[in-house]
């Protein structure tokens, strides 16, 4: 009987990650932008001008004033969204960020960097450290993708949302609740338009529970 209901809880866990769009009307600012809109499902906002997130290695300096549209999520999830920005000045950037606190975040997405669009991660633990994968092209969107397993998350994107391209791997605590939405940045300029479609987040099924659960399933 035991095995029978570990069973079933399993088949519950695995198959319980429906996408679902989330709710934007239900979502927090922080560092809300002055200028803002939501219709059927798209955000779009005018990034702040001379906005950021960074702190202290290489530049000096720390800011975290930059616009960021976020919900609360715990455990382990999948989050991805479709963007497509204006990009006018050096370090003009936007994509998601899951985040902490002020110390602790990870953002990643498209940044324009001396006439070149790069995908761009920016992973911070108490000091910032930046990756770029610089393209050969001028994209008129793309797909960014963030995946939270125990203490990691990758981070890939796309040009079509059905093949993802890893762009990076990097550690973000377990076991705590996290901030996950969409942010855009202008640190050197006047902003620009950001547009993000199609945002989702997908539950995943806790790894440890489901490894206990099979470990037990004869019991």
């Amino acid at each position: 009987m035991i095995k029978k209901i570990v069973a079933a809880c399993l088949l519950i866990l695995t198959s319980s990650g429906l996408l679902s769009a989330q709710s934007l009307e239900k979502m927090h600012w922080f560092n809300e932008p002055g200028k803002w809109d939501i219709q059927d499902g798209v955000l779009k906002m005018f990034v702040t001008p001379q906005s950021d997130y960074w702190r202290i290695s290489h530049y000096g300096f720390t800011v975290d004033d930059a616009p960021f549209y976020y919900a609360n999520y715990g455990g382990e999830f999948e989050v991805k969204v479709k963007i497509t920005g204006n990009y006018k000045a050096r370090f003009d950037q936007m994509g998601l960020m899951i985040r902490i606190d002020h110390e602790n975040y990870i953002k990643a997405g498209v940044e324009y960097v001396d006439g070149k669009f790069n995908l761009s991660t920016v992973v911070t633990h108490k000091t910032s450290d930046w990756s770029v994968i610089t393209l050969d092209k001028t994209l008129p969107y793309v797909w960014i993708k963030a995946v939270r397993r125990l203490d990691a998350v990758e981070i890939f994107y796309s040009y079509d949302d059905i093949t993802y391209t890893m762009m990076r791997n990097a550690h973000l605590q377990d076991n705590i609740p996290v901030q996950v939405g969409m942010m855009g940045a202008s640190p050197d300029g006047n902003g620009f338009e950001a547009v993000f479609e199609h945002f989702q987040v997908k539950h995943l099924p806790d790894q440890r529970r489901l490894e206990w659960l099979k470990s037990h399933s004869g019991e």
